[in-house]
């Protein structure tokens, strides 16, 4: 029996995937978004931080300990959101062992993150130099170069990444969003092939959604019922908001795509490339909506005069 039928379990699903009514067919319709409860730091994560941050007081650590401490700190910094002290140690460590692909991967993002695209780029160039196969570097540097309006090479970047390995869904949506921006009818006619080629993999799911072959009540529905783990959860909504949001967005339809990227926000999935690129969307459609602004007052005086 489906779990909107069960009125015993009812209760406690409604704290992670919003209300729901029900229509004469069974199907779902979502007064509000499904939702899970935004990840808080463990204490583990916690007790962490504060012994290396006792053990990095001592003077007896070589550099090549201390190096590793400071990127471990990092991460743990890092995966509470705290991105800027993260940022901090991962320097540290860096001059300690410069020798860190990983790192300087790590590093890229923060760049990209933050909009410093040039400093991000190096980081990439950087990560890659160390270590060529590191296919996460070549897909961030790509995104890197989109957002920093560098297309033509984000294509050549993110065609090589996709050819690599095209069964991977993710591969394929990042493809299409960049190629978008180019020849979005291509675009989209070569995830709709990438599309009708796919396995089982959760991410093929996301396509359905960028390429409206499923509906969001669907999705929601997908999401909802192969998971009762919320952190499962929590990491499969900042996914499905950010790419549902992305496609709201390419459509033009500002204010969903704005409502959706605050919700990708809200489960502090800070990890996650889609929680860190949120932020950066969030500003490219004000920044958007603010220049169509300016454009259309411009329109209205002219027609004045």
């Amino acid at each position: 029996m489906k779990w909107f039928h069960t009125a015993a379990i009812s209760l406690s699903l409604l704290v992670v995937s919003g209300c729901a009514s029900i229509t004469g067919n069974d199907e779902p319709q979502w007064l509000y978004p499904p939702m899970a409860v935004p990840l808080q730091a463990g204490i583990q994560q916690e007790v962490q931080i504060a012994r290396l941050t006792q053990l990095l007081q001592r003077a007896d650590l070589s550099d090549q300990v201390r190096a590793k401490m400071f990127y471990e700190r990092g991460s743990y910094y890092d995966s509470v959101g705290l991105k800027d002290l993260a940022r901090l140690d991962y320097d540290q460590s860096l001059s300690l062992e410069p020798a860190q692909p990983e790192l300087y991967n790590l590093l890229g993002v923060y760049y990209t993150q933050v909009g410093e695209f040039d400093a991000a780029y190096d980081s990439f160039d950087s990560a890659l130099e160390l270590d060529p196969q590191n296919s996460y570097a070549a897909r961030n540097r790509a995104v890197a170069l989109y957002y920093g309006d560098r297309i033509h090479l984000a294509i050549e970047d993110i065609t090589k990444h996709y050819e690599e390995d095209p069964s991977d869904p993710f591969r394929s949506l990042w493809l299409y969003i960049i190629k978008s921006e180019q020849d979005p009818k291509q675009a989209r006619a070569e995830l709709e092939q990438s599309y009708q080629e796919r396995d089982d993999q959760w991410g093929w799911l996301l396509v359905a959604i960028t390429l409206h072959d499923v509906n969001d009540d669907q999705v929601f529905n997908a999401i909802l019922q192969g998971t009762r783990d919320n952190t499962l959860l929590a990491q499969r909504l900042t996914e499905a908001y950010f790419y549902l949001a992305k496609r709201y967005q390419q459509e033009g339809d500002y204010a969903q795509a704005l409502s959706l990227y605050k919700l990708v926000l809200s489960f502090n999935v800070y990890e996650y490339v889609e929680h860190r690129y949120a932020l950066l969307e969030l500003s490219r459609i004000y920044h958007t909506v603010r220049d169509e602004q300016k454009q259309q007052q411009g329109d209205d005086n002219s027609e004045q005069q």
